[in-house]
């Protein structure tokens, strides 16, 4: 069974030696190879999108630890290894760490042309690219700065994303994963299966507890700007922010107390901005609203919309009109296969056999010396 969603580990700032690289390099070519010859394209995109299967991965090839290194370098090793090789292999990757993805949507044309793909199917796959982007730094605002973005495309049009984001001050880092067979709604709960080891103060508006959030925030800018501003003014006017510890769950977690028309409102410190003062969120509001997108993911697709601008219409929705949003982090607590001690579930032995299975069987199939099958079978153990 595959887990799919988010993943949560520490951030590395080493750089992969050489030797590690082209290790990954040469064995990440043999994997895709087999997962391709035995399996097709798109269960190789599947495995992919899999938050355990990837860490599975690249713990096999080469990592002996849970750091953010491993998405970039493992995405970057199997980008490196089947270069040459995507149209034989039917898979192809775009994008990377850093400024290199940025070159997404270029890269996204380029094999779409080579895939002989349909240009409405290209441009539908730029566009997912763009929307997992915009939904995990914009509706899921969680502490982590969106710097890698990788977009993994089969001949057949089945995709993945795995991007990852960092949290400086926490020292942690977080991975997001996509599937398209998955996603029934790009801006409802897209991710699932999710996983993780920590939870932040989130503001989550892809939850479905955060869907009156977005029809009001969706009105807001399909009616009059003017009015929109008025009820910004409002909110600067007539509430009194003040700083709160109250306990979520297990967890306490610092809200804002707003009281506006005699009503107590509370909120995250991060959603709690004096918005009314900002001439370029203003510049945004009035384009929309000139816009007046049809709908939620087309207000988030619009040029120039980005978190502040999903901030300020979920606050306008929440203390205004009384559409709450979540701010419950979509991580959640999960494991592969279940533990030992009967935490958080009994061990799931026929997954677990399965798992183990699968790698084994891969691995014996991969064209490459003797000591090297060797030593990814000991790791597998």
């Amino acid at each position: 069974m595959f887990k799919r969603g988010i993943a949560t580990f520490t951030l590395d700032y080493g750089k992969c030696p050489k030797w590690l690289f082209e290790r990954m390099v040469k064995l990440g070519r043999e994997m895709a190879r087999v997962i391709a010859s035995e399996y097709g394209p798109d269960e190789f995109v599947r495995r992919i999108a899999d938050p355990v299967w990837f860490q599975a991965l690249g713990t096999v090839l080469a990592f002996d630890w849970n750091a953010s290194g491993l998405t970039t370098i493992l995405t970057a090793a199997l980008k490196e290894a089947i270069r040459g090789e995507e149209r034989a292999l039917g898979i192809y990757i775009c994008g990377g760490k850093g400024k290199t993805s940025l070159k997404t949507p270029e890269q996204i044309n380029l094999f779409g042309a080579r895939a002989e793909l349909a240009q409405e199917k290209i441009n539908s796959l730029e566009y997912n690219s763009r929307m997992a982007a915009k939904v995990d730094s914009s509706l899921i605002q969680d502490g982590f700065q969106i710097y890698h973005h990788c977009f993994f495309f089969s001949r057949n049009g089945v995709w993945a994303v795995v991007q990852q984001g960092m949290n400086e001050k926490a020292v942690t880092a977080r991975r997001y994963h996509w599937y398209s067979d998955e996603v029934k709604n790009l801006v409802i709960e897209p991710h699932s299966g999710i996983i993780s080891d920590a939870k932040n103060n989130s503001l989550n508006m892809t939850a479905k507890s955060s869907l009156e959030n977005q029809k009001i925030s969706t009105e807001l800018v399909q009616g009059s700007y003017n009015t929109l501003m008025k009820d910004l003014k409002l909110l600067r006017k007539y509430s009194t922010p003040q700083s709160e510890v109250v306990s979520v769950g297990n967890k306490s977690q610092e809200l804002t107390k707003m009281r506006l028309h005699d009503r107590d409102f509370k909120v995250l410190p991060v959603v709690s901005e004096d918005f009314a003062k900002s001439k370029y969120l203003q510049k945004i509001l009035y384009e929309v609203s000139e816009i007046k997108p049809k709908n939620y993911e087309q207000l988030l697709s619009l040029k120039g919309v980005g978190p502040k601008t999903i901030r300020a219409l979920a606050l306008t929705a929440e203390v205004i009109y009384g559409a709450k949003a979540s701010y419950e982090d979509p991580a959640r607590y999960s494991f592969a296969h279940g533990g030992k001690d009967f935490i958080p579930y009994p061990v799931d032995r026929p997954t677990y056999d399965q798992t183990i299975r699968t790698m084994r069987e891969l691995a014996s199939k991969m064209k490459i010396g003797y000591s090297e099958k060797n030593k990814i079978l000991s790791r597998i153990k």
